[in-house]
């Protein structure tokens, strides 16, 4: 499954009961998931005793892939972000609906990959260790790169302000094309400035 080794797979199921009392959720939290959600199994394992080519990495020990079986294809992120919050590693999620999956994972933020056939669907490990195979899967399905300078959590938060940037300067933009008086448009255009330097 997804294209990983053979040494990986664990097939075990994660009961959904067995989740809303170790972590303690909601009433609310538990009917909207339950909503989403018709079964967890717990797939793979990414570690060095699984695949010994793979080093353990300063802050990731092990890598483990969830599927995640989905009652509808337009499920509420939130209920992933809930139980990416919930579960302490480092996970990717394979969501699957019928024939269809996609993958996500939670690094600060959720990342998810567009539909495909289940049988398209593949994560490819790159790197040394687990570390550099953890930010290597995160920014490809995120698709973004990780500057050599930066951590992995440093270049989100970065492309999260380029992004809140981008959003004020249309806002900005569009405010400056409906304002008649040449005063306010002016001021408007200095703040522009300002934020495109940025």
């Amino acid at each position: 499954m997804l294209g990983l080794p053979k040494s990986t797979e664990v097939k075990r199921p994660l009961p959904k009961a067995q989740l809303y009392k170790r972590f303690d959720w909601k009433p609310s939290q538990r009917e909207c998931f339950d909503g989403d959600v018709s079964r967890l199994d717990f797939v793979n394992w990414i570690a060095p005793r699984t695949l010994p080519a793979i080093a353990e990495g300063s802050e990731v020990k092990e890598i483990f892939v969830i599927e995640v079986t989905l009652k509808t294809r337009d499920f509420d992120q939130k209920n992933i972000i809930l139980l990416a919050k919930s579960i302490p590693q480092r996970v990717i999620y394979l969501l699957r609906y019928e024939v269809e999956a996609m993958i996500a994972v939670y690094h600060s933020k959720l990342f998810t990959s567009p539909w495909k056939s289940l049988d398209s669907v593949t994560v490819e490990l790159s790197g040394l260790n687990l570390d550099a195979v953890w930010q290597s899967i995160v920014s490809s399905i995120g698709q973004f790169s990780v500057d050599q300078d930066k951590s992995l959590t440093e270049q989100i938060k970065v492309d999260e302000e380029h992004e809140k940037l981008h959003r004020q300067i249309a806002a900005l933009e569009r405010q400056m094309n409906a304002t008649k008086q040449p005063r306010r448009k002016r001021e408007l255009f200095l703040e522009l400035q300002k934020l495109k330097q940025q």
